[in-house]
């Protein structure tokens, strides 16, 4: 079980670009707003840097769209940061008419700390928080988005949230030794634990994924969709990949069907209370050390 365990270690990792693809600054020589190079004043675009329960400060990006119902609280994949996420923000504020609030992980572009499997739990906490205090969005309001690795906060964040409108999964895990390994059971040193997660969340998931993803395996996304309480109409993307679905037109098609169908989704308080203490994450001893890419 240790030669296991250090395989896992050694060959699933983080991958943050070096060096960062952006920079945060302030304007008038230190004493305006945030901002990101490369990223023009004009984009309607809020930078935050938001500390976290572990110390670490992430930054935070809120892409404001006037007309906004909704706002996705998005979580990207793996080897990439906000700088190189630009473009596909403002394909998806534009038309599917939502704000987007993204975040670095820490250790991740201008983000401070070292990415491991709990600070990606402490960082979306802290945006989550962030997105409450500063916008007040409400839950009933907020869709979930996580891409690849990004599955495993949003689905942590998903099981300890009551009322949220939905969640996506992009490409998402079922958990990291599965990722390697067909395994049939869930072990005590695997990380992202989401085909455990899935079964707790109480809102509308929809699964996006590849049927030619050569990273994480089509089955990883059915068998997601097949574990979720309420589900949304699967988009299995015929030929797509693990880093290009955003490239087929049934990508932005079918997400705009599903915030249209949210849209109509009569608004049910949760009444229960969730049995995760929100919080409160316990940190064991074996998970604390391991990466995931």
């Amino acid at each position: 079980m240790g030669n296991v365990t250090s395989s896992v270690a050694a060959r699933f990792a983080f991958f943050p670009p070096e060096p960062a693809t952006y920079e945060v600054f302030r304007e008038r020589g230190g004493e305006g707003r945030l901002c990101l190079s490369g990223l023009p004043p004009a984009n309607n675009v809020e930078v935050h840097l938001v500390e976290t329960k572990a110390g670490n400060r992430v930054v935070a990006t809120f892409w404001r769209h006037p007309n906004a119902r909704f706002t996705l609280l998005y979580s990207h994949g793996n080897a990439a940061d906000l700088g190189q996420m630009f473009d596909i923000f403002l394909r998806l504020r534009a038309h599917l008419r939502v704000n987007i609030m993204s975040y670095d992980y820490s250790g991740y572009g201008g983000s401070t700390g070292k990415p491991s499997e709990f600070n990606t739990y402490y960082d979306i906490e802290a945006v989550h928080d962030c997105l409450k205090k500063e916008y007040g969005i409400q839950q009933e309001d907020l869709i979930l988005y996580g891409q690849s690795v990004g599955s495993g906060p949003t689905l942590h964040l998903a099981t300890r949230s009551q009322g949220l409108r939905g969640v996506v999964l992009h490409g998402a895990i079922l958990s990291g030794i599965r990722v390697l390994y067909p395994v049939k059971v869930t072990f005590w040193f695997d990380i992202y634990k989401n085909i455990n997660k899935i079964r707790q969340v109480d809102c509308p998931v929809l699964v996006i994924h590849g049927t030619a993803d050569g990273i994480v395996e089509w089955t990883h996304g059915k068998r997601l969709w097949e574990l979720s309480k309420e589900k949304y109409d699967p988009l299995w993307i015929k030929g797509g990949g693990h880093c290009n679905l955003e490239a087929y037109p049934e990508y932005i098609r079918h997400l705009r069907k599903f915030i249209g169908a949210m849209e109509k989704l009569p608004l049910v308080r949760q009444a229960k209370q969730s049995s995760v203490p929100t919080s409160t994450i316990t940190e064991s001893k074996h998970n604390k050390c391991l990466r995931f890419v």
